[in-house]
């Protein structure tokens, strides 16, 4: 019975945790610590130092004619 209960707070959790992980997200991005250590882990990652920012950064020619 203690194990059902246990898991069934896990499940519960997880479930709020995604329900609510936008708004999660922004309350802690919204503390400038948290947010440099968020940036600063995202450009450790090569995938993303290599393919998004690039295209992030990318000038885009308009033609008009």
């Amino acid at each position: 019975m203690r194990v059902f209960i246990v898991l069934t707070a896990i499940a519960a959790t997880i479930t709020m945790i995604y329900k609510w992980r936008y708004k999660l997200m922004n309350a802690m991005l919204a503390v400038s610590f948290l947010r440099r250590i968020a940036v600063s882990l995202t450009m450790r990652m090569p995938s993303i130092r290599k393919d998004i920012l690039p295209s992030m950064f990318k000038e885009e020619t308009t033609t008009q004619s």
